[in-house]
């Protein structure tokens, strides 16, 4: 419970407040520049999922947020679970991020991305608008990656003679 108040809780609120900011603040065909062929202020919104891939396909990622935040709420709350700090940090992200985004596509009818980096490379040229609950996201994943590796390494330890 406590990562739920230290963690997921503070940054599902970080997101709401920045998207409110945004919505009052930045008109969608007026950016802010922050650093100059870098970093922009944006209103962007998305009714798809990252970077814009499935656009116009909100309810679908309704049902697809509800079902995400049982299994998460699922996995943080049952009684037998691994004590591994990676997986406890990485659902809490999960869920302060899937949170974050179906709160706008509740509310909105769509997620709304506000940072823009362009990062002049190839493939990030510029990088795909994207927002709080989106990071939160993105970086469960890399702590699921590691938890996985650390659980495989574990397990092959513990199975060998």
């Amino acid at each position: 419970m406590r990562l739920f108040f230290y963690l997921t809780l503070p940054l599902y609120l970080l997101d709401q407040v920045t998207k409110f900011l945004v919505l009052r603040f930045i008109d969608p065909s007026e950016p802010r520049v922050v650093f100059p062929d870098f970093f922009t202020l944006v209103h962007v919104t998305n009714t798809g999922a990252a970077f814009g891939s499935f656009r116009n396909n909100n309810g679908f990622f309704i049902a697809l947020s509800c079902v995400a935040l049982v299994v998460v709420v699922f996995l943080l709350f049952r009684k037998e679970q691994p004590r591994d700090p990676w997986r406890r940090v990485a659902l809490g992200l999960l869920l302060a991020g899937v949170l974050g985004n179906l709160t706008d596509r509740l509310l909105q009818g769509h997620v709304i991305d506000f940072l823009l980096f362009d990062l002049h490379l190839p493939f990030a040229h510029p990088w795909p608008a994207f927002n709080v609950a989106d990071s939160c996201i993105c970086i469960a994943v890399v702590c699921f990656m590691i938890y996985s590796f650390r659980d495989a390494r574990a397990q092959k330890a513990t199975a060998s003679p």
